[in-house]
């Protein structure tokens, strides 16, 4: 079974200098139906305006992903880390036992575009941890590129809960298959263009719960991006 979200049913806030979609509740968008799915929690799509961000505020007990896909997006936190996370850069931060951070636009003139996903830990009161890996377009072309994994495996980012986060940037026409163990479910999230899940059409934006489907397969009706999480 796939059961869509459109982009347009998503919960929206605008505050001047944010953009912010959001795929699930979170926030002062409350949707008893989504409130996450599995162990994912959040999907927001944010735009953050020229040197315009969030103040240093604090998280505890989540994996928190940032994926950036145009612009750059500016880090500090109470771990010491400082950083630039740029288009094609996706960070991992462990709130675990309590960190406080900030997330500024890095530019005085252009918007930062990125997904920000929190996935629940499979752990609580981990200790506070931060990595963050740059994944190239070519990687990622026309195949599901890893870039997060309970084991860190194939060069991922480690994911402290049993999910494999794939990227991929498909070229139109293009199919890939992607197979699940018995027990597992998936989530697709469309970063850009437009495909086929398994022959439902999905645009920019959409996103769609997988469960339970043995075997995945996705087509670019145009050139596009999407992240996929396979999930216990």
């Amino acid at each position: 079974m796939i059961s869509v979200i459109r982009s347009n049913d998503r919960g929206a806030a605008n505050f001047g200098w944010l953009d912010s979609k959001h795929t699930f509740s979170f926030g002062n968008y409350y949707n008893p139906k989504q409130m996450g799915f599995g162990n994912l929690r959040v999907i927001n799509e944010d735009r953050v305006q020229p040197a315009k961000g969030f103040g240093t505020h604090g998280h505890r007990d989540m994996e928190i992903i940032s994926y950036v896909i145009s612009g750059a997006l500016e880090h500090k936190d109470s771990m010491g880390n400082g950083s630039i996370i740029q288009a094609g850069d996706v960070q991992r931060m462990t709130a675990g036992t309590g960190v406080q951070h900030s997330e500024f636009n890095h530019s005085n003139t252009g918007v930062v575009h990125f997904l920000q996903i929190w996935i629940l830990p499979e752990t609580k009161s981990l200790p506070p941890g931060y990595e963050q890996k740059h994944f190239s377009n070519d990687q990622k072309k026309n195949t599901l590129h890893l870039i997060g994994s309970r084991d860190a495996r194939d060069g991922s980012l480690t994911i402290h809960q049993d999910v494999d986060l794939y990227a991929a940037m498909l070229e139109p026409g293009m199919t890939l298959s992607h197979a699940f163990p018995q027990g597992r479910s998936g989530w697709i999230q469309v970063v850009r263009g437009h495909i086929s899940l398994n022959d439902q059409k999905l645009s920019v934006g959409d996103g769609a719960a997988i469960h339970p489907i043995d075997v995945l397969e996705v087509t670019a009706d145009s050139e596009s991006e999407i992240l996929l999480f396979d999930m216990a």
